[in-house]
């Protein structure tokens, strides 16, 4: 290894991925200790740090390049010794002029005054903030005036930060591309109106406010600042927005975060989690708008629509998807709190379904809580030219005939049943003629046997050279599954 010329030693170390075997690589030669301190660029440090600043100093001061520091104190105790305070975050900006990437996790020490210190950070252009508790909207602030590469900004279970100041100024002056607020109870969905012109820059947006304090009585949701007569005061451009996901929101037209859903013409990926107010013209609007949308996951919860108790929309948005969607190829949804007694809990139909499923070229279909769902479904799923990934969970109506049918699907590889319970080892034994399979996970299917599994498992293993996942698990679900989907 001696002899071998420096810039090709840099060239290996590159190849190695795992940050275990660097520190083993680097402690072969002091020339590969040299080589890979210099190529290392990322770091995650934590609990392991003693002295804390003494420790990162350190580290920042072996590798010179680092673009990318994580500090992650999740399941800290006293017991691991002091956090990281204010001066850690001085050390990186001292010590770390190529950082563009830094995420600060559990960190309880760390307060706004600590923040600020990243404006010497001139090449910072992705901040996340996870459970950081004594960050307010003024170290925010200092982070958005002062480092103007900032293009990704993630603020996550961060109580103490509200609306003030930052948006405004990130939205008129900022280069933001992606913005991601979840469970941050001081940010509503209005106050992300503030952000205005940086809509127009967007490419992916996330809004998750804290579900344990959303109101579901959307009359109850009021924009204080909704003039009804200045349709224009919603008139943002998003049209670069490519991924947007929102949750646990009320909605009613013509206010709030509801404008977006007409106006992303680049959307690609939509995800719409609890979302109370919508209706099939939001979707109708959408999918018009929306002719290189690829992905959509809808969760949904039955409400009341004039009259009647349902989720949100019926065949008529899949209809919609279909027409204008050309380019659809993974759909996810999950019905949540619909009672298999009551099929007209779920808007949509097998029928409808199965229209989306043959007019778009679907590659993954994942169907949770799909009361609707039954065999019929499968056989038009066996059909599917591209079909490639099913996931079913809480699908009472599929049973053994369903196995036999979906068996034939020309491209599927990765099958997953969860808690179907008129899914017997019969129909688990018609999969053995599923050559192409590659992944079978069953789990809290009471009717099926481990040995039925393993048998499906051994017989695709005898007709490919393909490494197979074969998992099973007799338990009835997760606590978290059973929290989603309640059957």
């Amino acid at each position: 290894m001696e002899d071998l010329p420096e810039p090709l030693l840099a060239e290996i170390v590159k190849k190695v991925a795992k940050r275990s075997d660097l520190n083993s690589f680097s402690l072969v030669s002091k020339q590969l200790y040299s080589i890979e301190a210099s190529q290392r660029g990322a770091i995650r440090v934590g609990s392991g740090l003693h002295p804390a600043r003494k420790a990162l100093a350190s580290l920042c001061s072996r590798f010179p390049n680092l673009w990318k520091v994580e500090i992650d104190y999740s399941g800290w105790t006293s017991g691991h010794g002091n956090q990281l305070g204010n001066k850690g975050l001085l050390v990186i900006s001292s010590c770390c002029p190529s950082l563009t990437d830094l995420t600060l996790s559990f960190c309880s020490r760390i307060k706004d005054s600590g923040l600020g210190y990243l404006v010497n950070c001139k090449k910072l252009m992705s901040l996340r903030l996870n459970s950081v508790q004594k960050i307010t909207s003024g170290g925010i602030l200092s982070v958005v005036v002062g480092c103007k590469t900032l293009s990704a900004l993630h603020l996550i279970d961060c109580e103490k930060i509200g609306s003030e100041g930052w948006l405004e100024n990130l939205g008129c002056e900022g280069s933001l591309e992606e913005l991601v607020v979840e469970n941050c109870k001081g940010i509503s969905q209005y106050d992300l109106l503030k952000f205005g012109p940086g809509w127009m820059k967007l490419l992916r947006f996330k809004f998750d406010p804290d579900p344990m304090s959303c109101s579901w009585n959307i009359y109850g949701s009021d924009d204080l600042s909704y003039v009804a007569h200045y349709p224009y005061k919603y008139d943002f451009c998003c049209e670069s927005l490519t991924d947007l996901s929102l949750a646990h929101i009320a909605t009613k037209p013509g206010i709030g975060l509801r404008f977006l859903l007409g106006k992303c013409k680049a959307l690609e990926k939509l995800r719409l989690e609890y979302i109370n107010g919508l209706n099939d013209s939001d979707m109708i609007t959408l999918s018009k708008c929306c002719k290189n949308l690829r992905s959509i996951s809808l969760w949904l919860l039955p409400q009341f629509y004039g009259g009647n108790f349902r989720t949100a929309f019926t065949d008529d948005s899949l209809k919609s998807l279909a027409v204008s969607c050309p380019m659809l190829e993974s759909i996810e949804l999950t019905f949540d709190g619909c009672e298999p007694l009551y099929p007209s809990e779920i808007g949509f139909t097998q029928d409808g379904l199965i229209m989306l499923i043959q007019s778009c070229p679907i590659r993954v279909l994942v169907l949770r809580g799909a009361n609707f769902f039954a065999d019929k479904g499968m056989k038009a799923l066996s059909s599917a030219p591209l079909l490639e990934t099913l996931e079913l969970v809480c699908c009472r109506a599929i049973t053994d005939a369903g196995m036999r049918f979906i068996a034939r699907a020309p491209c599927l590889i990765n099958l997953t049943l969860r808690i179907c319970a008129q899914v017997t080892d019969a129909g688990v034994a018609m999969l053995v003629h599923a050559l192409k399979l590659e992944s079978l996970i069953i789990e809290g299917c009471d009717r099926v046997s481990k040995k039925a599994v393993k048998r499906v498992g051994g017989s695709a293993q005898c007709h490919t050279s393909k490494k197979r996942l074969v998992q099973y698990s007799a338990e009835s679900a997760s606590p978290a599954e059973l929290k989603r989907i309640r059957y």
